[in-house]
């Protein structure tokens, strides 16, 4: 989470108990906030959420995700949006989500970071997944990132600096993500004060 205004809401997993009929009975009702497990986000926190689980973005806030290749999602609940073509409530799929929905058990919800490094900088490890391993690096001194024959994400999330390749700097702002290819190797990052990135890995 980057951001996160006053109101922001995240229902991510289901309570211990809830089945697909109860959780149907939920959402005739209208009562969004029955079954799932709510979550009320800070900048900074970090949610990991399994395939097959409910998840509910109720948010004003900027966050940004990293995701397992999937080309599917079925909608349970949309807010009340229009679809601005059509001028209609955009289409929900109940059954398909209620068919594929994994209940029971989850580990869904916020993840404590663990710190691996506090020098030069700190480096939170915040998810370790077989689909990616995804951590944060705070601080203002230099630093490396990349890895030796791995291609590597970063995406700055505070300040700014420049990754340093073969003796060309390259500018990294808040909001930006840069792919480091496998052949880039490790590379030097000088940030201009305080910085905070993602740096994204597949295992």
């Amino acid at each position: 989470m980057i951001e996160a205004e006053n109101g922001s809401h995240i229902y991510a997993g289901l309570r211990p108990g809830t089945t697909a009929g109860n959780l149907r009975q939920s959402l005739d009702d209208g009562n969004r906030c029955g079954p799932p497990c709510e979550h009320v986000p800070k900048p900074g926190d970090a949610v990991f959420i399994p395939g097959e689980r409910f998840t509910l973005w109720a948010t004003m806030s900027w966050f940004f995700e990293v995701q397992q290749n999937s080309d599917t999602t079925f909608r349970l609940y949309d807010w009340g949006h229009i679809d601005p073509e059509t001028k209609e409530p955009r289409a929900l799929q109940v059954d398909e989500a209620l068919a594929c929905i994994k209940f029971g058990e989850s580990n869904s919800g916020l993840t404590a970071p663990r710190v691996e490094t506090t020098s030069p900088v700190e480096r939170e490890r915040l998810f370790d997944c077989h689909a990616f391993l995804v951590w944060r690096v705070l601080g203002q001194d230099p630093f490396t990132v990349g890895a030796t024959a791995e291609p590597r994400v970063l995406v700055g999330i505070k300040g700014s600096g420049r990754i340093l390749h073969n003796g060309t700097p390259y500018a990294v702002g808040k909001g930006d993500v840069w792919l480091l290819p496998a052949e880039a190797g490790e590379c030097a990052f000088q940030p201009r004060g305080e910085i905070a990135l993602l740096e994204i890995a597949i295992p």
